[in-house]
C-alpha cells in the first residue's frame, strides 16, 4: 500500500497509543483490508446451519456473508451479492432454501454458490454466458473449532489451529466442557454502537481495572459480590500471544469459581459445580479448577463471556460498531438451566442490560474524545504491569496481575504488525507473538 499511516509510530512498545488509530478514516480502510481481509473470523455456529440447505446470515466485517450447507450438507461461507450488479441474494436472517433469487433481475444461486438460473439465459445471453464463472463469492478458507465457524479472505492465512495457538486451551472452558459440545440458543441479539470497535475488544481481552468503578452500581443493584481487586493473587489476566486476551483465577486450593462473580443465579452456579467432574475428566484437572469460562477476545474481534455469550464486534467505520450477541450454551444443559442461562445473557449483555450500557458509555466517550481538537494530541496509557509478568506451570500463555494492561499492549501490538506487514509470510506465528 502506498502513502498510508505508519502503524509502528502510532503504537509504542512501552504502552502508548496515538488516538488517531480510534478515529482515522485511513487507517480504518487499512484495517478491512490488511486486518478483516486477512484474519479468521467468526461468522457463526454449527448449530445454526444444523440441516442440508440452512442457511444464517453474517458479516465479515463490513461485508454481507451467507454461512449455509449445502444439499449434500458442505458448510460454506459466502459473499451475501449477486454476481450480477451486486444486490443482495438474501434478505431473511436464516432459514432452510434450496437456492437463493437476486430480487433485482433474478439470478438464481444454488447453496454450493453455483449460478443455477439466469433469466434470459438464451433470449439475451444468446448461452453465451459462461454460468460456470459467475457463482458466488466463496471465503477463501473456512474451519470449525468445535462447533464455532471461523472463515478468512485470505487463501495464505494459517490454518485456524495455527492461527487460534494458546487460545484454544482456554476456549475449550466454554465449547468442550460437557459431551454433545454446544449450540446457540434463540436468534442474535444486535446493536449499533458510536465508538470504535478496539475499544470493545480490548476490553474483553482482559480489562480488570474497569470492574469495581464501571460496574459498581450493577453489583450494588443485584446484590452481587464485588470481586477482589488490587492484589488478588488468586485471579489473573492472560496472554496466550498473537494478540489474544483472556482472564481466569488461580488453579489450587485458593481457587474460587468464577461463576460466583458472573451471575446471581444458584441453578446456573449449582450446574457448574454439578459438572465439574464431567469437565476435568474432558480437559484435565488444571483446566477444572478454572471453575467456569473466562472473559476473553480472539484477535480481532472474536469475544466470549461467561453470560454465557460469544459476540462479534463489527466495524461499521472508525467511530462506528454493530455488536452481535449469541447466547451459546451445553447441548446436554437441562431446560432449567438453558432458561436460565437465556435470562441471565439477556438480563446482562442484551443491549438493554445494564452492564453492557456501563461499558457502551465509556467507550462512546473514549472515541469522542480521540476526535477532539486537544485530546487527539494526548497518548492513551496502557502502561500497567509492564516488566511484571510470569509463567504459570501446566497453564499456556503468560499470566500478569489482576489488574494488568499486558493483554491490550499484546492485542495493539499485534494489531500494529499485522497493519505494517505486506503478507502473512511476513507475521510472526510463534508461541509468544
Amino acid at each position: 500500500m502506498t502513502n498510508k499511516t505508519s502503524s509502528i509510530e502510532l503504537v509504542s512498545s512501552n504502552g502508548l497509543i496515538d488516538r488517531k488509530i480510534f478515529i482515522d478514516e485511513d487507517i480504518y480502510k487499512q484495517e478491512l483490508e490488511q486486518v478483516f481481509g486477512r484474519c479468521w473470523l467468526f461468522i457463526g455456529h454449527e448449530s445454526q446451519v444444523a440441516k442440508p440447505n440452512d442457511f444464517a446470515a453474517g458479516y465479515m466485517a463490513e461485508d454481507p456473508i451467507l454461512m449455509c450447507k449445502d444439499s449434500k450438507g458442505k458448510l460454506h461461507a459466502f459473499l451475501n451479492m449477486c454476481r450480477h450488479r451486486g444486490n443482495r441474494i438474501c434478505r431473511a436472517d436464516a432459514g432452510n432454501a434450496p437456492s437463493f433469487m437476486c430480487t433485482y433481475h433474478g439470478w438464481t444461486f444454488a447453496t454450493d454458490g453455483k449460478l443455477v438460473g439466469v433469466p434470459g439465459y438464451k433470449e439475451a445471453y444468446f448461452e453465451e454466458l459462461d454460468r460456470s464463472q459467475w457463482g458466488l463469492v466463496e471465503a477463501a478458507q473456512l474451519d470449525t473449532y468445535k462447533g464455532l465457524v471461523f472463515a478468512t479472505w485470505d487463501r495464505k492465512a494459517p490454518t485456524l489451529k495455527a492461527y487460534m495457538g494458546d487460545m484454544a486451551w482456554w476456549l475449550d472452558l466454554l465449547v468442550d466442557r460437557r459431551e454433545g459440545g454446544t449450540e446457540v440458543l434463540g436468534g442474535v441479539h444486535k446493536a449499533i454502537l458510536h465508538a470504535n470497535w478496539k475499544f470493545g475488544a480490548d476490553n474483553f481481552s482482559g480489562d480488570v481495572y474497569h470492574f469495581p468503578i464501571t460496574h459498581a452500581s450493577n453489583f450494588v443493584t443485584y446484590g452481587r459480590r464485588m470481586p477482589v481487586f488490587l492484589g488478588d493473587r488468586t485471579r489473573y489476566t492472560v496472554n496466550p500471544g498473537k494478540g489474544h486476551g483472556l482472564m481466569g483465577a488461580y488453579v489450587g486450593p485458593e481457587a474460587v469459581n468464577p461463576s460466583h462473580f458472573v451471575n446471581k443465579s444458584s441453578v446456573i452456579r449449582d450446574y457448574y459445580m454439578q459438572t465439574m467432574p464431567e469437565l476435568e475428566a474432558r480437559l484435565g484437572t488444571i483446566r477444572a479448577k478454572q471453575g467456569a469460562i473466562s472473559v476473553a477476545t480472539m484477535f480481532p474481534n472474536f469475544t466470549w463471556h461467561p453470560s454465557p455469550m460469544v459476540r462479534n464486534w463489527h466495524p461499521r467505520g472508525p467511530d462506528k460498531m454493530e455488536i452481535w450477541s449469541y447466547c451459546i450454551v451445553d447441548k446436554a444443559a437441562p431446560q432449567e438451566v438453558r432458561e436460565a442461562m437465556r435470562r441471565n445473557f439477556v438480563g446482562s449483555f442484551g443491549p438493554s442490560g445494564p452492564v453492557e450500557q456501563d461499558d457502551m458509555s465509556n467507550w462512546v466517550q473514549c472515541t469522542s474524545a480521540s476526535k477532539t481538537w486537544m485530546g487527539k494530541k494526548f497518548e492513551a496509557n496502557v502502561k500497567m504491569g509492564i516488566g511484571h509478568e510470569t509463567k504459570h506451570e501446566g497453564m499456556p500463555g503468560v499470566m500478569s496481575g489482576w489488574p494488568s494492561e499486558t493483554n491490550q499492549r499484546s492485542f495493539y501490538s499485534r494489531w500494529s504488525e499485522i497493519m505494517e506487514a505486506p503478507s502473512w509470510d511476513k507475521i510472526q506465528m510463534g508461541a509468544n507473538h
